[in-house]
């Protein structure tokens, strides 16, 4: 154990935002700091459909994915408090939304469009930005997004320069805000 404060997570925290925005990275830091399980929802959907995300959406479609999506979020907020990165999508549906604030609590990785962009230009894993201009599609998805985002209970600006542990250790601070959400014990 670390010298520094003891935690304990009251509700899990489902990390919400753009593609890009750091949700799993943070997600698994934020996870290990805390001592509490990580799952990222899209990882979980791929095991349990044995394919991966483009396979899902070319096979099955979007509806489809975002359906199995609704049900692993459920299942992962009904277990014990821990930290869930979901898919950039996932925070769109009013279920997903509604489920989050009833059950855990949205942060929002808000990240701008210049970094999000300089994070995912060179993955092809991402099925949205599959297009003859990816960044003007980057683009519209962020315009369209970012106040369904806003909805989030918690926000936090990620810099394109801050480190994963400075991020993680913003989420800390302000969850820690929270003890209804993070109790510091010591």
């Amino acid at each position: 154990m670390s010298d520094g404060p003891q935690y304990k997570l009251q509700k899990t925290v489902v990390l919400v935002g753009m593609m890009g925005s750091g949700k799993t990275a943070i997600g698994r830091a934020l996870a290990a700091k805390l001592g509490v399980p990580f799952v990222d929802s899209d990882a979980a959907i791929e095991e349990a459909a044995a394919a991966t995300i483009p396979e899902i959406f070319a096979r099955d479609g979007e509806p489809f994915f975002r359906s199995r999506e609704t049900e692993v979020l459920k299942r992962l907020l009904a277990g014990p408090p821990g930290i869930v990165s979901t898919g950039g999508g996932a925070f769109l549906a009013q279920e997903n939304r509604d489920a989050i604030e009833k059950m855990g609590v949205a942060v929002w990785l808000n990240a701008d469009l210049n970094t999000l962009w300089e994070r995912v230009r060179h993955k092809d894993t991402r099925p949205l930005l599959r297009t003859d201009d990816p960044k003007a599609t980057l683009g519209k998805i962020f315009q369209e997004r970012t106040p369904v985002y806003r909805r989030a209970g918690l926000e936090i600006d990620v810099s394109e320069r801050a480190s994963i542990d400075e991020t993680t250790a913003t989420v800390v601070a302000i969850l820690a805000s929270r003890p209804d959400i993070l109790e510091t014990l010591k």
